[in-house]
């Protein structure tokens, strides 16, 4: 993605593959560049079709159906990405996981960040994945997928299990799992918003700090007692 009218050559016109620059790469360029500068819920769907130049009005329903596929279609590339790169990380510290408790959260705050921290120089559309996904998650009913949590396959299944047997059950109780990745999110999109930067090096250490921070942190006894105290949910 570089904008949103994308040239017409590359390899899929080389190939005889579709146009690099067909109506639905130009959506998905005009979407991602809309929702990152604005939010995903600011944006009208007849303004995205309108920045893509696209000459039937309807050619967003056409492509996605629908506003949450579209959203899906965008981050789909970049999800991809990230999972791979997160996948090849956890099997490396399942190889051999340090012994420690504090080396082991510190190991497992780097899985965390780096893959998406990886995604600040895949500009611009790295960047403007960054701030959507922030888009999502920073509400008071964030966006997760709940299926994805359920899932071994997934990337963020198997970094949440192998968290959670260094965290007490009020730390995992209190999504103290969760906090991490919001800090995460949050610190990558404002980091986004301020690029391009010559090295991200600096920045991602200390985010991975701050997220093992996060994790290792514990639960004092006066939030031992107030989480005691709440009343539970029934049913």
């Amino acid at each position: 993605m570089t904008g949103v009218t994308p040239t017409t050559t590359g390899a899929a016109a080389d190939t005889g593959g579709p146009p690099a620059d067909s109506t639905r790469d130009r959506l998905l360029a005009a979407a991602a560049e809309l929702f990152a500068d604005r939010g995903v819920d600011a944006v009208s769907l007849r303004e995205i079709n309108r920045a893509a130049g696209a000459r039937n009005a309807s050619a967003l329903h056409y492509h996605f159906g629908d506003r949450a596929a579209l959203v899906r279609a965008v981050l789909a590339p970049h999800h991809r990405d990230v999972e791979a790169a997160r996948h090849v990380l956890l099997d490396a510290y399942e190889a051999d996981p340090p012994t420690e408790p504090t080396d082991a959260l510190a190991a497992l705050a780097g899985v965390l960040v780096r893959p998406s921290a990886a995604k600040l120089a895949d500009r611009p559309a790295g960047p403007q994945y960054l701030r959507i996904v922030a888009d999502l998650i920073e509400r008071p009913r964030p966006a997760v997928s709940a299926a994805a949590l359920e899932d071994p396959a997934d990337s963020m299944y198997r970094w949440r299990a192998l968290v959670a047997v260094h965290l007490s059950p009020a730390a995992l109780e209190l999504h103290r799992r969760f906090a991490a990745y919001r800090l995460t999110v949050g610190h990558l999109a404002q980091r986004a918003r301020t690029g391009p930067h010559a090295d991200d090096r600096l920045f991602t250490s200390d985010l991975i700090d701050m997220v093992a921070a996060v994790l290792a942190a514990p639960v004092s006894d006066a939030t031992r007692r107030l989480h005691a105290e709440r009343p539970r949910r029934t049913g």
